[in-house]
């Protein structure tokens, strides 16, 4: 097994960079040996079976055609937490954890007198739906989406990490009844699709050629197009001082506040990503 890392490192170094290769080996051993980071090192001289070659042959050879190593696992973690994923979901990524944690972070801060209602917004895996009934105590947690097979992925995940959400298959542009929500919410939150279709040129195969475009990408000549639709909900279904969180792109991070300005919302906050991007809007 000691020859394994390099022997991934080979295989791989034609596309890959050299951080990703040690990252993408880390993820195949640990997965395909079920063992842990740190007993790695551990097992340098362990055999290995002719099925568990096949697997890594089976997970390099996926790699090599850019596909995402978190479908391949069908697993990831987000926030501490494992989440299934497939090619009916996005990935969860790390930006999206902070939008999750300014959330977290302001309900610490804030006694109430009732459990919050949360309405996630484009649940997709349920990562943010799932993350927020997980670590905000006694929270009443709403999930919508237009896909039922995302649906489906975003209920197990709430089953595997034991938490209760109410997933609905809605479409936010569409009229809602109250049958659905019956309650007003103290908080909105959102990562909606956001990327220009004019960025697909830049962007890495895996991404554009795995995840599922309807949760990517919206029309060059509306960018906020959810942004404002989300906006116009929150105006209608928001209690008072409630609360709206998105996710944005970094290239319409000031327009998309300057948006909920202009739909009247106040204490308006645009906030940076952990690589200096404007990427996180709170609104009240």
């Amino acid at each position: 097994m000691q020859y394994l890392s390099e022997y991934i490192h080979n295989k791989l170094s034609p596309i890959y960079e050299e951080n990703e290769i040690k990252s993408l080996s880390q993820w195949i051993i640990e997965f395909v040996f079920g063992i842990k980071s740190y007993e790695i090192s551990l097992c340098k001289d362990k055999e290995i079976s002719l099925n568990e070659r096949q697997r890594i042959e089976d997970i390099i050879l996926r790699l090599q055609n850019n596909e995402p190593i978190q479908y391949i696992l069908g697993e990831t973690e987000f926030f501490g937490i494992p989440f299934t994923v497939n090619p009916d979901v996005l990935i969860p990524r790390p930006e999206t954890e902070e939008l999750v944690e300014w959330v977290i972070q302001d309900q610490r801060k804030n006694i109430r007198q009732h459990p919050p209602q949360i309405l996630d917004i484009g649940t997709g895996s349920g990562c943010i739906g799932i993350s927020l009934a997980k670590y905000i105590p006694f929270a009443n947690v709403y999930a919508i989406d237009i896909s039922e097979k995302a649906l489906e992925t975003a209920k197990h995940n709430a089953t595997i990490n034991n938490v209760n959400v109410q997933f609905i298959c809605q479409n936010i542009f569409n009229t809602i009844s109250s049958d659905i929500f019956p309650e007003k919410w103290d908080i909105i939150v959102s990562n909606p699709p956001y990327v220009s279709v004019f960025e697909q040129k830049n962007m890495a195969k895996n991404v554009l050629n795995y995840e599922p475009h309807t949760a990517l990408f919206v029309p060059d000549e509306n960018p906020l197009l959810f942004y404002e639709r989300i906006a116009e909900f929150g105006k209608e279904y928001l209690k008072e001082k409630g609360l709206v969180y998105v996710e944005t792109s970094a290239l319409y991070g000031n327009e998309t506040a300057e948006m909920f300005r202009s739909k009247g919302y106040k204490k308006v906050e645009l906030k940076k990503d952990i690589s200096g991007r404007d990427r996180i809007v709170r609104a009240e």
